[in-house]
C-alpha cells in the first residue's frame, strides 16, 4: 500500500517530526470523536484523513 501524503512531503507543512506526529494525532482523535471532516478524501482512517487535511493547509501546525 503507498501511503499518501509521505512523511517528507508533510514535514514541509511542521517544524519537525515531533510537531507533526502529535498534530496529527491530536486531529485524528478529534476526527474519530465526531468532528467534520475538512477534505474531500475517500479515505476511512482518521490518521490519512488528518494527513491529508494538514498537507492541504486546512489544519495548521503550532
Amino acid at each position: 500500500m503507498i501511503v499518501k501524503p509521505t512523511v517528507t512531503e508533510l514535514l514541509t507543512k511542521a517544524d519537525n517530526r515531533f510537531r507533526l506526529v502529535i498534530a496529527t494525532s491530536k486531529r485524528a482523535r478529534q476526527i474519530a470523536e465526531g468532528s467534520d471532516v475538512l477534505t474531500d478524501s475517500d479515505d476511512v482512517s482518521a490518521v490519512s484523513l488528518a494527513a491529508d487535511e494538514i498537507m492541504e493547509g486546512k489544519v495548521k501546525i503550532c
